[in-house]
């Protein structure tokens, strides 16, 4: 019989090892829920953002305390925009050449405000900005991440949110809103393409080209996006970087921002030759060769002064404190300088809607162009204020005096806010008189500020049955063809008109020589006498009727 080697061998028995437990097994419950939540990918993403979530909900608590009726430009464009869906989808006349006098293209966001007023109405439209404005934040979050860092950018983007002009344009349903998003998030792709391969940064070409496209003026601030592919190309940001990174060298950032800007322009090109001459004369009219008004250069200066000073000094002080730190890391004399000349590009932007208007003389829209200024100043602002807040740490009165400098500026913003949404008075009641009074298809109607009650009342109303007190050519039964002041008197004289709603307002001087004594004379009578309040004080609309009407 054979045996195994094994045979006939005692086994000895293996010990087993003593576990010692540092922790007794019966009261261990594992990670909490708070830590499993923060140890898995997006919680680790969700927890970073905290503080953006935080600004996001401060601006729209700040902005959803606005509350008035239609402003005139609101009411303008809605309405266009329906008459621009109406041609879209039934061929339906617009009664109206939108594009030779309005400052954007009709067909872009008039259309898309139009669609969310037709399922929510005004409220809806205004909803609209909201989301672009809070859009634009999360982009100037983003871009300040990528430049400065963490802390900067949850100054930067609180900054941004709750200025006055950022308040004001998350309830406003007009171009603005759109066309900020769409630089911001141009702003934003060429930030996050900077370390990418150089044909990356075309991405940013078409929102640019929208938001140009959104509102004309948008174009004066295009420049600085191209400024930005150059010098955050050059190196990246703030972060130290080594390699092919910080080898590509002037030509390639130079290179960069040439591709952009010549996409930029061929697009546009490319668009306007599509589009036709009339949206080159709507250009021209608004834009590039707008007439010059009569608001002094004090005046201008002291409203934009008001409205983004804040920001525009803690942008320029910024400039300091980011060549300051890139210092203190010690980065060389190249770096510093290409900081600096990016950081500049950024400040200087919040000067040109100031300086463009002080140019034409003219206060019109301020409070909205102010704004894109402050998206670029914001993340270079944030750098000043985070600075300012990280010294407090070690040094109480600092920290004090940064606390003081954002209460400040919140309270500035919410009374700025106020005043700016006040600027238009409620026309709730004159609209609500006016509706017993229209005659549908054959009343003409003359009304001072006409977008605001035509927009309102564009379910009782035709286009065509709506006259401005900005300009009127009237022909008189003998054939005779006068303009101002003479077409309104004759038109009155003839009870051309089956109502009159004059407010002496912006046409005051036209209203003085059409008042009412004269409409009595000519067989009118006052049937409602409409009482409103501004921010220029207590008025009230007249509204007359015609006896023959």
């Amino acid at each position: 019989m054979t045996v195994t080697p094994t045979e006939g061998v005692a086994r000895v028995a293996t010990p087993v090892p003593t576990v010692i437990h540092t922790v007794d097994p019966a009261s261990y419950v594992g990670p909490s829920p708070w830590q499993r939540f923060t140890a898995n990918r997006f919680g680790h993403w969700l927890i970073g953002r905290l503080p953006l979530i935080a600004v996001l909900a401060l601006q729209v608590a700040l902005a959803t305390r606005l509350h008035n009726t239609a402003f005139e430009d609101e009411a303008l464009y809605l309405y266009a925009g329906h008459h621009e869906i109406a041609w879209l989808l039934h061929h339906q006349t617009t009664y109206d050449n939108y594009s030779t006098y309005f400052s954007g293209a009709p067909f872009l966001y008039p259309v898309l405000g139009a669609a969310a007023d037709g399922l929510f109405g005004l409220e809806g439209a205004r909803a609209l900005s909201l989301i672009f404005m809070l859009g634009a934040t999360c982009c100037v979050w983003g871009v300040t991440r990528r430049l400065y860092g963490r802390p900067a950018a949850a100054c930067a983007a609180a900054l941004f949110a709750v200025a006055a002009p950022t308040l004001f344009l998350s309830r406003l349903a007009t171009y603005d809103p759109m066309s900020l998003f769409l630089l911001a998030f141009a702003l934003w792709i060429v930030v996050a393409t900077a370390r990418g391969m150089a044909p990356l940064v075309l991405l940013a070409v078409p929102p640019a080209v929208l938001a140009v496209g959104t509102k004309y003026a948008g174009l004066m601030f295009v420049p600085t996006i191209a400024l930005v592919a150059v010098f955050a190309g050059r190196y990246g940001g703030r972060v130290k970087v080594t390699g092919e990174a910080r080898r590509r060298g002037w030509i390639a950032s130079i290179g960069r921002g040439l591709l952009f800007t010549l996409s930029f322009a061929g697009l546009v090109y490319g668009w306007l030759k599509m589009l036709g001459p009339s949206y080159v004369a709507g250009i021209t009219s608004t834009t590039t060769n707008r007439a010059s008004g009569g608001d002094s250069i004090g005046y201008i200066l002291k409203m934009a002064a008001e409205l983004g000073a804040g920001v525009t000094i803690l942008a320029f002080a910024g400039v300091w404190v980011d060549a300051r730190l890139a210092r203190r890391n010690g980065e060389t004399r190249a770096a510093i300088l290409v900081r600096v000349l990016l950081s500049l590009a950024l400040a200087f932007t919040a000067l040109l809607a100031p300086v463009y208007q002080v140019h034409l003389h003219t206060a019109t829209s301020l409070q909205k162009h102010v704004g894109f200024g402050l998206l670029f100043a914001s993340p270079v602002a944030g750098v000043a204020l985070a600075g300012l807040l990280r010294i407090g740490a070690r040094d109480p009165r600092r920290l004090f005096a940064g606390i003081m400098v954002c209460l400040a500026l919140t309270w500035a913003a919410i009374v700025q806010s106020t005043q700016l949404y006040g600027g238009w008075p409620d026309s709730s009641q004159m609209v609500s008189d006016l509706k017993t009074q229209v005659r549908p298809v054959t009343d003409r109607i003359l009304a001072e500020e006409d977008e605001v009650p035509r927009y309102y009342l564009s379910d009782l109303t035709q286009p065509y049955q709506w006259y401005s007190t900005f300009s009127f050519t009237y022909t008189t039964k003998k054939g005779q063809v006068l303009s101002g002041i003479p077409a309104y008197q004759q038109a009155i004289a003839d009870q051309y008109f089956g109502l009159v709603v004059l407010r002496f307002g912006p046409t005051a001087g036209l209203d003085n020589t059409i008042d009412g004594p004269l409409m009595a004379q000519k067989g009118y009578t006052l049937i409602a006498k409409v009482k409103d309040s501004d921010q220029y004080g207590t008025g009230y609309y007249w509204i007359w009727r015609s006896d023959t009407s």
